[in-house]
Order: C-alpha cells, then structure tokens, then sequence
C-alpha cells in the first residue's frame, strides 16, 4: 500500500479529533509507520521529533522496549476481566504503587480509560459525596477562567475555552469561573508570588459567597496546559488548599497532563505541599501505550459511599475498567521512574533545554519564554491568522512534530531526548519561525 492510498482512505473513513475535516483539502495528513524512542517515521523513512509526546501522553519514548516486554508477558496472562465483582493482580499493584507515591493519603482508585471521564468520575463523586453527608445543595462546582477538563459534557461544564465550550453550551451546566493566577498577567510591580495570593483572594471572595452550593473546586496545578501553557506560582495551590479546607469545598487536582514527573515533581501539587481530596490522573500513566484513568481520593470520602443501601454507593462503570494491559504498561512505567532517577535526569535536560532556549527569547516576535519542569512555552506576535497551521508545517519541514495552542508554541518532550535532539528542537524551531515570519511579511 502507498503513502497516497492510505491517506485518501483515512480522509475517506476517519473523521479525526480536534480537527475541521475540510482543512485536510489543502493541509494533508501525515501517515506514520513506526516510533522508536522520541522520533516518529513517516512512509518515506523521514523521521520527525515528537516534541509533544504525541499530546502530551508518551514519557519514555515510543516502542519502549521495557513497556514492551511487560506487555508481551501480560498477553500471555491475561487481557481482560471485567472489574465489577472481579479483581486482578495488575490492578491493585497499580492502586498499591500510586497510593504510596501519594504518601497514602489518597489511598482509593477509581479507574477508566481517559482523562474527560476521570474527571466526570470526580465531579460525580464529590456532589454524591455531599448527598450522602445530607448536603445535597452542594452540586455546583468552580473552576479558574481559561481552564480545560475534558470535552464530555460534565467535564465542558468546567471548562472555559471559549472553541471547546460555546458550540455545546445550551446541553452544561456551567461552573463558576474565578480569576487564574497565569504569570503572563503579572502586574506592573508584582511577584508570580504575588500574582497568585491576588487571584486567591478572589477565589475567597467567591467561596465565602458560594460555599454552600459548592461541592469542589478543580484546578490543573501549576500549568494549564490548554490556555496556551498559562504557568502559575505554587502558592495558589497551598492558598486554594487552604480555602477549601475552610469553608468545605473539595479541591479536584486535575494532574492528567502534569502529573507522571512533567513539571519536576511526581506529582505537581507536591509543590505545594498539599493533597487534593481528589486527584485525576490520565496520558503518561501507562507510558503512552494504553488508555488508563484513574481518580484517587481519601478515606474519608470513599467512607460516605460505605453502606448497606446500593443507592449510597458510587453507581458509575466503565467497560474496560482498570485493564490488565493498561495497568501492567503503567506499572512497568513506574519501574522505569524507579530504576532510572528519571527526576534527577530531567532536571539535567531541562537546564540544557533552557540554555539553549535563550536563543528562542531572543527571536523577533517571540515573547514570555517561559518553563516548568520538563514543559517550555512561548507567545509569538503574528500577524498571520492562521500562525498554528502555518507553524505546524514549517516545523514538519525541520522534522520536528509541534503543534501551536493559537499563538504558543511549546515543547512537551518525551523523558528520553538528549542533547542532540535538543539541539535540532532549537535549531528547527527557530528556523520554522523565520519560515512563518518571511511568509507573512
């Protein structure tokens, strides 16, 4: 089969995520025929560079031969069960492993297949918890302006992306929106510190009026990823803790893009030093490889749906539940971040990313460079309208695979790249930026 027959027939039978169908009439589909470790190889033997983790999901790079052998072994055991009534061995190590990385404070996992119904799962469990504790007014939930969860339709009720959101209004029930801490918006004189404790405020000010009718507040710790990398102080995190706890509202940390070491920490909230009373976890969990999910909560609320009444307990399933082979590629996942200090190595990529990265400061147009862990991000001031598209192709050329948020390109490489792959990730996005920018004088 040619490159040219399996594209025409993907146009003519897959309608892909994301994406306005039409625009495929001008801007072709790129046809991959095989990954190993950060590179993806195209029909033709062209390699390209996932410098995006293949949205945001792959850590230790593509046909991972570890991730590999634990699968091929558990293949041979067992593929599936369903997990209502039934248990299995990759499942409750998973729920052993990721409680204690949690210091057991969250020690009760719910499990689905993507980050939207991990979410839905935790906007289900908190309102249920507070029926259960004879609160049912406490039904509302209150998420930061810009933030994205999920394009279910529980999880759009707490997203405020305006592309996402407004076509499938009329079907939500919106949340309550507050202030976002976003660096970008750091006033005149102000500290991120600072930026932080002024949005917090304004979070009190709302759950002092609201409290009552609000079940939980669920934020993307320190980056939303989808308002084009909106990074934020960790002392958010610790004021909204704080809030929560006094005046009785949930905390939802929605980790499914930060979470699994992506900025610095295992957890993202660790740099705060708070737990959440839910956590959502999703993308790298299994390494890139499976569909996995899993929402982790406390004892105290996994206690309020303990009864002899069926009505009282948490009545939400998925088919394929806690899979054997999705759990046993994020346990072998976890083993990788146990035997290869892959926090301490990250932290090492990471400077030389960033030293390079000056040089990207300093290009025409390019504005609020900015990093958190093993994410990079920057605005650039364009006056093409179409600047994602164009950027897309123009880093294709450079065999890098980047796809813009609007205007903010940014960088979510696999755990695996080096300082040779690095050096090209620079290279090539400074000359796609000078591609787009010539185009559009």
């Amino acid at each position: 089969m040619t490159d040219t027959t399996l594209l025409a027939r993907s146009l003519a039978a897959v309608w892909h995520p994301c994406t306005q169908m039409k625009a495929h009439e001008t801007l072709p589909l790129l046809a991959i025929q095989r990954g190993e470790g950060p590179w993806l190889f195209d029909a033709d033997g062209k390699r390209y560079l996932d410098a995006i983790s293949s949205w945001w999901v792959n850590l230790f790079g593509h046909c991972n031969p570890r991730i590999n052998a634990a699968l091929r072994a558990q293949l041979d055991t067992l593929e599936h069960v369903m997990l209502a009534g039934f248990t299995h061995e990759p499942v409750v190590a998973l729920s052993e492993k990721l409680s204690a990385l949690t210091g057991n404070a969250l020690g009760h996992c719910f499990y689905a297949s993507d980050g939207a119904s991990a979410v839905e799962i935790a906007l289900k469990m908190s309102s249920h918890y507070w029926r259960n504790s004879g609160q049912p007014n406490k039904n509302r939930f209150l998420a930061l302006a810009n933030s994205y969860h999920g394009e279910t339709v529980g999880a759009l009720a707490v997203t405020n992306v305006v592309l996402f959101r407004d076509a499938y209004a009329p079907l939500l029930r919106p949340a309550r929106t507050v202030l976002a801490p976003d660096t970008r918006h750091t006033a005149p004189g102000e500290t991120p510190r600072d930026t932080a404790i002024r949005c917090a405020a304004a979070l009190e000010a709302d759950l002092q009026e609201n409290h009552q009718e609000i079940a939980a507040l669920i934020v993307e710790p320190l980056v939303q990823c989808a308002a084009g990398m909106a990074m934020y102080d960790a002392e958010y995190l610790r004021l909204a803790r704080e809030l929560c706890t006094r005046y009785g509202v949930h905390l939802i940390a929605d980790e499914i893009a930060v979470g699994f070491g992506r900025t610095g920490t295992f957890f993202a909230c660790e740099q705060a030093g708070i737990t959440p009373d839910f956590l959502c976890l999703s993308k790298g969990i299994s390494g890139g490889y499976l569909p996995l999910s899993v929402v982790m909560t406390t004892a105290d609320i996994y206690a309020a749906f303990y009864d002899d009444d069926t009505a009282r307990g948490f009545l939400h399933s998925h088919s394929y539940t806690g899979n054997p082979l999705a759990c046993r590629a994020a346990l072998a996942t976890l083993a990788i971040f146990e035997s290869d200090n892959v926090l301490t190595e990250n932290r090492r990529r990471a400077a030389l990313l960033n030293a390079r990265a000056a040089e990207i400061a300093a290009a025409p147009g390019v504005r609020h460079l900015r990093n958190t862990g093993m994410i990079w991000a920057f605005d650039v001031d364009s006056p093409a309208p179409d600047f994602a598209h164009r950027f897309f192709f123009a880093a294709l050329e450079q065999g890098l695979l980047l796809r813009p948020i609007g205007n903010t390109v940014y960088f979510m490489p696999p755990y695996v790249i080096e300082e040779a792959e690095i050096d090209l990730l620079i290279a090539g996005t400074l000359a796609a930026l000078r591609g787009v920018r010539a185009a559009a004088q």
